[in-house]
């Protein structure tokens, strides 16, 4: 486990950033917090280390988001308001993203966690979301 210490937007961009400069193929990435806790501007850092100029924004209404100009695609889902769990994911072919050859990030993975591969890297955001204060706990698998 790892945990790092961040105190503004920035600050958890650029842990983000230095997390996606090392992603390699097929990494799963999962991250949980309350809303507010900085999942998408950590999606957003992780995507400028793969090398994404673009602009990166939750996929809440349209589930999955896909970037492809960095230097791995970046399939990116997110969860929040997936009403019927996997069969909705299966809809949407997750399984060709989640076994593919760019990296998954998942907001909200709770919700879907049974799809969820057990090599899964976890990443939970939690702190003083007001003060701009958290901290980054990273879980890899074992």
């Amino acid at each position: 486990m790892e945990i790092y210490k961040s105190s503004s937007a920035v600050e958890t961009a650029n842990i983000a950033a230095e997390f996606g400069a090392k992603a390699q193929p097929g990494d799963i990435i999962c991250l949980q917090g309350p809303l507010g806790a900085g999942k998408t501007v950590f999606a957003q850092g992780f995507a400028q280390g793969l090398g994404y100029t673009g602009q990166v924004t939750s996929p809440t209404f349209t589930i999955m988001q896909i970037y492809e100009d960095g230097r791995l695609p970046i399939y990116h889902f997110d969860l929040y308001r997936l009403e019927g769990g996997v069969e909705d994911l299966e809809t949407i072919g997750y399984e060709d993203y989640f076994y593919g050859n760019g990296v998954t990030l998942i907001e909200w993975p709770e919700i879907g966690e049974e799809a969820v591969p057990k090599n899964a890297i976890w990443i939970e955001l939690k702190g003083d979301f007001s003060k701009e204060e958290r901290e980054i706990i990273i879980r890899r698998a074992m």
